[in-house]
């Protein structure tokens, strides 16, 4: 569908899949077994100028915004579900400071993050406030002129390698979600620690992490925006738009996954014949490219919300996470069947794809979140609805049973 992209959308996506095909693919299953980050891939990111697409070109970026960042995810994805969302993290990390961050502090991190030489997490969720972000209870208590960051964060993923975060907590506990500010939190802060790394079902190549604060001083500067409160509009408004990246991340997963399907069944014989050839495989297949290019619709077109400058894109994003992850979901499942009993070894590609694509249906918001995010919105939108329509239910009829 390429005649739906400008030009700069097909030259970032040819360049990711190149950097995806040559770099990616073959590395793919060494990194998924040792947990080992790529680090190599990220020097030929840099060396595509792929980093940092979504950051102002002011700040070191290239400014080009959601869909092109979800472009090159797709690709890398295709390849590796654990390389897509190493590079997608990013944004979901530099995201916060994007939106809410003062002119000095956009100059003093975006630049690093935008080429490369620094890479960023996202800190949220604790062991307790997953959905219920809300709910957090790490704190930043006011001391002179610091902050003193007690608690721990949960499933951070890029925790690892990362150089620097963004953290929320409580400034003022007593309030509430209404009382959460956002941080940047540098790696090397004392009293910061870098903790437990989780051993994932999939996207091992990105390390999972705890972070730890205990009478952690951070400087009243890294206060996100230089105001207290905000901090869970912030967070609300950072993933609305980094939805579409994991979102992205799924199609891509779905797209390869179904790549491998289509050639595996194409050369494997059963029954003196293709296992393409029985029609009960084609209808299997063509249900299965039908989903991956009704997500790829629905992802491109949240993307193009986003990047239009509308302020209510979280159904539309909502709708692409939550469409394409379980697209991705059912896609990879289905081709681990089509291949069979191989398709459950591990010396074939497809079964990391499934592994790979069950977390995006559980981070940056479950699907059932998701699912209430949208119904939310609907309810919302009702009433400007109903005020448009010229009759309401009780006109009409009842349908008698028959």
């Amino acid at each position: 569908m390429k005649e739906l992209l400008s030009a700069q959308n097909i030259d970032y996506q040819e360049r990711a899949r190149e950097v995806a095909e040559k770099y990616v693919r073959p590395r793919a299953a060494e990194l998924d077994e040792t947990g080992e980050y790529g680090w190599d891939i990220l020097e030929k990111l840099k060396e595509y100028e792929l980093t940092g697409v979504w950051i102002p070109e002011e700040f070191g970026g290239k400014g080009s915004g959601v869909l092109d960042m979800c472009l090159i995810v797709e690709q890398l994805s295709r390849a590796c579900g654990g390389v897509g969302v190493a590079y997608a993290v990013n944004a979901l990390g530099s995201f916060p400071i994007v939106l809410g961050g003062t002119q000095e502090q956009k100059e003093r991190y975006l630049p690093a993050i935008a080429s490369g030489e620094q890479l960023i997490a996202f800190g949220l969720s604790e062991k307790a406030s997953g959905s219920d972000a809300g709910s957090l209870r790490t704190t930043a208590i006011k001391d002179g002129d610091d902050y003193v960051l007690n608690g721990e964060k949960k499933w951070n993923t890029n925790g690892g390698v990362a150089s620097v975060f963004t953290i929320y907590a409580l400034t003022e506990p007593d309030r509430g979600m209404r009382g959460i500010s956002p941080f940047i939190v540098e790696r090397e802060t004392p009293g910061f620690t870098v903790g437990k790394r989780e051993d994932t079902l999939g996207i091992r190549t990105v390390s999972v992490n705890e972070l730890e604060f205990e009478d952690c001083r951070v400087p009243a500067t890294q206060l996100l925006g230089g105001k207290e409160r905000g901090g869970f509009r912030n967070a609300m408004m950072t993933l609305d738009r980094a939805r579409p990246g994991v979102a992205a991340q799924a199609l891509g997963l779905a797209q390869g996954a179904f790549e491998w399907a289509l050639r595996y069944t194409s050369e494997r014989r059963q029954f003196g014949q293709t296992v393409m050839s029985h029609q009960a495989i084609q209808f299997m297949l063509a249900d299965m490219a039908t989903q991956v290019e009704a997500a790829r619709q629905m992802v491109y077109t949240a993307a193009r919300v986003i990047d239009s400058g509308s302020k209510n894109v979280n159904k539309i994003a909502a709708m692409a996470k939550v469409f394409a992850t379980d697209t991705a979901m059912r896609v990879t499942t289905d081709a681990v069947q089509l291949f069979g009993g191989y398709g459950y070894c591990r010396d074939y590609p497809i079964e990391k794809y499934m592994r790979d694509a069950k977390i995006t249906q559980i981070y940056e918001g479950t699907n059932q979140v998701q699912r209430l995010v949208i119904g939310r919105s609907l309810t919302r939108e009702l009433k400007e609805l109903t005020g448009h329509l010229d009759v309401t239910i009780e006109h009409f009829p009842e349908v008698e049973d028959s």
